[in-house]
């Protein structure tokens, strides 16, 4: 695949860039392996006035860099800005807190004395280079809450991002430039996916992670597992929707479509499997459908748009295979299920109802603005439904019974449960899924610790 900024709202190739050749590579590694050596010992003040100074920049740039990220892979420009102001939130998140999450633990004293010793501390100390192989669909976000928590924690970062955003992933190097950071802190790679096995395999990079699809992780995994690396991983999600009859139902369609739509359809924790309690599914069928037929489909740089295209041709051609699949298998067709006429890669919000585990989309993870609608005649069946798919990443439940809050948080196998909201990622709280959906967690004081040698120091007298 060209390292190339491609326009999916008509096709049309603005920049092409060079990959870096070996020489290049080495250079940009060693940096990263001597600019480690000092920044370790940079002061938690300084980390955090750096990154303050970037988000600053990042909230003066949101016009441009919202532009720049539409252009390249087609989210609504609303959403892009949106994505950037979230960024520099992050970024200042980390810049507040990092000292706190990663200060010196001290253990029980009657631990400590057990084990006799005088003193006993836990300390976090960085790993050194990180390398994190990020995609395209939220090409800001998906490196920020990694970068600001690696850099926060004393590692440096090399990027190496989707091939179809290399736009992004330049400014993100100069971003952290201009706010001061020394160069060797954080360096984009603008090199394909095959020299990512190279890089991984390399001494001086001490670990990675990746946001991507199950055949790149099992990539990086295997590399990884051989080389004995740390890695994280943040792969697929098919999220279950669960409406159960004592929800909001006007509230739950509603969310219900900008869960399944928002960045396109074009996100792993996007609600996808839409499972709904007998006593009210044709209530929620047709607030849904109805809201999913009103969406404003059109040219991602418009105020109003509300879904543009997806990211790339091969993208919407997966889409629907998955969709022709299910229709002829009997799926029924609610709205949407053809893509328009004209340029771009656009595919319309569409509803599918009558599904069986014998469709592929019921296992696979539709990457685009398709919903799958599924009748459950009680808790269990909606449960059993909600769990029968390879991915485990986030989950959403509307209910106002507590019982079935506590059953549904107890059971659904999922790295997330969100009740009576739609799923979202926040700084403070953890990240990450089960299941084939990864392993490991970003964001909060968990993702930080990921990348971290949690050192045990004891002393004695």
């Amino acid at each position: 695949m060209p390292i190339a900024t491609v326009n999916p709202a008509n096709g049309e190739t603005l920049k092409t860039y060079e990959a870096m050749g070996e020489e290049e590579l080495e250079r940009r590694l060693q940096l990263a392996e001597a600019t480690f050596r000092t920044y370790r010992t940079t002061p938690f003040a300084e980390r955090a006035r750096l990154l303050n100074r970037a988000a600053d920049l990042l909230d003066e740039d949101l016009q441009e860099i919202g532009r720049v990220m539409t252009t390249e892979m087609g989210k609504p420009v609303k959403q892009a800005r949106a994505e950037a102001a979230k960024c520099a939130k992050a970024m200042r998140w980390y810049a507040e807190h990092a000292e706190a999450l990663l200060a010196d633990e001290e253990p029980a004293e009657s631990d400590v004395r057990d084990s006799g010793a005088m003193r006993v501390r836990v300390r976090y100390r960085p790993l050194g280079p990180v390398l994190a192989v990020m995609p395209w669909n939220f090409p800001l976000w998906q490196v920020i809450r990694f970068a600001a928590p690696a850099l926060m924690a004393g590692n440096v970062g090399l990027l190496k991002h989707a091939s179809n955003v290399p736009q992004t992933a330049l400014y993100l190097e100069d971003l952290f430039h201009r706010a001061g950071f020394t160069e060797g802190c954080f360096q984009t790679l603008l090199v394909g996916s095959a020299a990512v096995d190279d890089i991984l395999r390399d001494e001086r990079v001490k670990a990675a992670t990746l946001t991507g699809s199950e055949p790149a992780g099992r990539a990086v995994a295997s590399t990884a597992g051989e080389m004995i690396k740390k890695t994280v991983l943040e792969l697929g999600g098919s999220d279950p929707f669960v409406v159960m009859p004592s929800a909001d139902i006007d509230r739950a369609a509603e969310v219900a479509v900008t869960a399944r739509v928002q960045n396109n359809g074009q996100s792993c924790i996007a609600a996808k499997r839409f499972i709904v309690h007998g006593d009210v599914y044709d209530a929620f069928a047709e607030r849904f459908v109805a809201g999913m037929k009103a969406l404003r489909v059109g040219d991602p740089l418009e105020e109003d748009t509300e879904v543009g295209p997806l990211s790339s041709e091969q993208g919407r051609a997966d889409l629907e295979e998955l969709v022709d699949d299910a229709k002829r298998s009997g799926a029924e067709v609610l709205c949407g299920g053809s893509r328009p006429d004209g340029p771009g890669w656009y595919y319309p919000p569409t509803v599918l109802a009558g599904i069986t585990r014998e469709m592929r989309v019921h296992r696979e993870e539709a990457f685009g603005p398709v919903a799958t609608l599924y009748r459950a005649g009680d808790l269990d069946e909606a449960l059993l439904i909600a769990n029968d798919s390879p991915f485990g990443l986030s989950s959403n439940v509307w209910t106002r019974e507590e019982s079935e809050v506590e059953r549904f948080t107890r059971d659904l196998e999922a790295g997330a449960v969100y009740v009576n909201g739609m799923t979202a990622s926040h700084p403070a709280f953890p990240f990450g899924g089960v299941k084939r959906s990864g392993y490991g967690r970003e964001l909060s004081g968990h993702g930080m610790r990921e990348f971290c040698n949690i050192t045990t120091v004891w002393q004695s007298a």
